[in-house]
C-alpha cells in the first residue's frame, strides 16, 4: 500500500476511472448488459456521486488511479439503506490490503451519512472480491434488494452498519 492514498474523487479522475472499472469488467469476462459496465454514470462518476448522501472515493498511487469504490442510497428501495458502488481495482491494487482500506472508507462514510445498511451486489466468480465482503461482515440474500438494473449480478449481500 506504500504510496497509495484513497481520497474523494475529482472530476479530473472521470476518465481513469472509467478506463479501471471497464478493464476490471473485461478481465472478469463480466457481460456488458446487466452490469456497471453499461452504467451511463461510468463517465461521468464525479458528477454522479458530487450529491448529498452520496460518495465516491479513488485509490491513487504515483498520479495514476488504480480503482475506486462508492456508496448512496439503494435505488428503487423504501429504507435506510445505501449500496456499496463500483467496487473495482486493477490488477497493480490487489493484494496489498487496498480493497480492506476502501472497505472502511465506505462504511465509515456510509454511518457518518446516518444508513443502517449497506447492500451490494456482485458476480458468483468474483472469488476475493466475495472473500473481502464476508470478513467486512457482509452476509447473503437469497434475492435482490431494490432495483439496480444490474440484472446480470446474482450474488446479493447486505451488512447492518
Amino acid at each position: 500500500m506504500d504510496d497509495c492514498i484513497i481520497r474523494a474523487i475529482s472530476i479530473e479522475d472521470n476518465p481513469q476511472i472509467a478506463q479501471v472499472i471497464r478493464g476490471v469488467l473485461i478481465e472478469f469476462g463480466v457481460p456488458k448488459v446487466g452490469t456497471a459496465y453499461a452504467d451511463k454514470s461510468l463517465d461521468h462518476m464525479y458528477e454522479t456521486y458530487n450529491s448529498k448522501r452520496k460518495a465516491y472515493f479513488v485509490v491513487e498511487e504515483n498520479n495514476l488511479i488504480l480503482g475506486g469504490a462508492g456508496i448512496c442510497q439503494l435505488e428503487n428501495y423504501e429504507g435506510n439503506v445505501c449500496e456499496l458502488q463500483k467496487m473495482y481495482f486493477a490488477q497493480e491494487a490487489r493484494g496489498r490490503g487496498v480493497g480492506a482500506r476502501m472497505m472502511k472508507t465506505c462504511l465509515d462514510k456510509a454511518k457518518e451519512f446516518g444508513f443502517q445498511k449497506c447492500y451490494l451486489e456482485t458476480m458468483p466468480y468474483m472469488v476475493d472480491a466475495k472473500k473481502l465482503y464476508t470478513k467486512s461482515g457482509f452476509i447473503n440474500l437469497e434475492k435482490p434488494l431494490g432495483d439496480t438494473g444490474h440484472y446480470s449480478c446474482n450474488v446479493w449481500m447486505i451488512k447492518e452498519l
